[in-house]
């Protein structure tokens, strides 16, 4: 288990597509440690994401050939493919479904990921009180109905982040304000396989 320290600095507060958080989270000397406690996590995780076997086959994740030029551990995500790529040697890459921007809030461009949170507390941005003044200021890690998920991944620029969700539904579609959202289980996996630093690529795709 993390140290007590440890979880109260990774649930820092996170507005989906906005993300207000603190001091980043750096993993990269940590990664073992996270990886350990993410796996212990994961039962209970599967509980509130719902029955893996009854997912289609195309929302699995799975490895598969990559053609790309990237470098072994860069994020690709193709938003019209509504797939994230983490490069491996070889020529591969594991494939992860993905619920992507909304029409006027998907993006393109390069990042990188600069912080890591285990079970974010979230609150909504300006915009999402607009449309939706009964949103709560605030809901906290872990709550059912936090929509930042099991993990979140923020990236450069301040704006966007990857992250779990409370809307499995969503995944695979174009859901969100801009961020990249995931099945709960996917991004415990992409986390543990992640750093501070590591490259994002957003692009259309084919």
């Amino acid at each position: 288990m993390l140290p007590r320290t440890l979880l109260i600095f990774a649930s820092a507060t996170l507005g989906a597509c906005n993300p207000v958080v603190g001091a980043p989270l750096d993993i990269a000397n940590l990664g073992r440690v996270i990886g350990s406690y993410a796996h212990s996590l994961m039962d209970t995780l599967e509980s509130s994401i719902g029955n893996h076997s009854a997912r289609p086959k195309r929302l699995e994740r799975e490895t598969v050939p990559y053609g790309g030029n990237e470098s072994p551990g860069t994020i690709v995500v193709r938003t019209n493919e509504r797939r994230l790529y983490f490069v491996l040697a070889d020529k591969k890459a594991i494939r992860y479904p993905v619920g992507v921007g909304r029409i006027g809030k998907q993006w393109q461009g390069r990042a990188e990921i600069d912080g890591a949170y285990v079970q974010p507390a979230w609150s909504p941005t300006a915009e999402m009180k607009r449309e939706n003044p009964t949103l709560p200021s605030l809901i906290s890690g872990g709550a059912p109905n936090n929509p930042m998920g099991a993990r979140a991944l923020t990236l450069s620029g301040g704006k966007y982040a990857i992250h779990g969700t409370n809307r499995p539904e969503s995944v695979g579609r174009d859901a969100s304000y801009g961020c990249l959202r995931m099945f709960n289980d996917h991004i415990i996996d992409l986390y543990g396989r992640v750093s501070v630093g590591t490259k994002v690529f957003v692009t259309r795709g084919s």
